[in-house]
């Protein structure tokens, strides 16, 4: 109860500080979506009830999504694969709602496509927060990592607060409550679309690679 009356706190006094705070924790091993707070801070920018601006509120978003990720990154560097996977499968691990298949399976993802898996792997729900854990494994390259995951990162928060920028002008939509309930409609169709389309490019961009070879 204490950390929902926190959170449900940062929610109520959204600024660039507390989106900085709750994209960390949500881009950290600690679940909490982001489509409760990107969309909800840029429907406050678009209505002109704050001093936020929607530009701004991206930046701050993607640095917490960074600060996040780094968490995840350096704890993997760190303790290594048979700490990691002892705590995903510990109590607390599973009061994080981690749990063995989903790293096994962010994992995989990362063996399948390399360093460029931190960027795609941002705008996959089922990926994005753990994605910089196998990385950390691997030890990939910190400026790498970080350039990755902020493109990614930042292109996912894009999304995010052009949804919550339009629904500004939505009628029947007047509460934060109304708002999450249209986020959470749009936000994954918008995100696979937009992977989709990261895929296609990708895929193309390797087979000229391949044929220049």
């Amino acid at each position: 109860m204490e950390s929902f009356a926190f959170i449900q706190w940062c929610l109520d006094n959204l600024n660039y500080w507390t989106v900085t705070l709750l994209m960390t924790i949500e881009s950290s091993f600690i679940p909490f979506p982001s489509e409760v707070v990107v969309p909800p801070a840029a429907w406050l920018a678009s209505t002109g009830s704050s001093d936020l601006n929607i530009y701004l509120v991206v930046l701050f978003a993607t640095l917490g999504a960074c600060l996040g990720a780094l968490v995840n990154y350096y704890l993997a560097l760190w303790l290594g694969r048979p700490i990691i996977y002892k705590f995903v499968n510990s109590r607390v691990g599973h009061m994080c709602l981690l749990d063995e298949d989903k790293l096994k399976h962010a994992e995989t993802y990362f063996e399948k496509h390399g360093s460029v898996s931190t960027l795609v792997g941002r705008l996959i729900p089922a990926v994005r927060q753990l994605i910089s854990i196998p990385a950390g494994l691997s030890r990939m390259k910190i400026g790498k990592f970080i350039l990755f995951t902020s493109l990614g990162a930042g292109v996912w928060n894009v999304v995010l607060a052009v949804i919550g920028w339009s629904l500004a002008k939505v009628p029947g939509i007047q509460t934060k409550e109304q708002l999450l309930e249209r986020v959470n409609e749009y936000s994954h169709i918008i995100g696979y679309s937009i992977l989709a389309v990261v895929v296609v490019v990708l895929t193309v961009l390797i087979y000229k690679g391949t044929r220049k070879k």
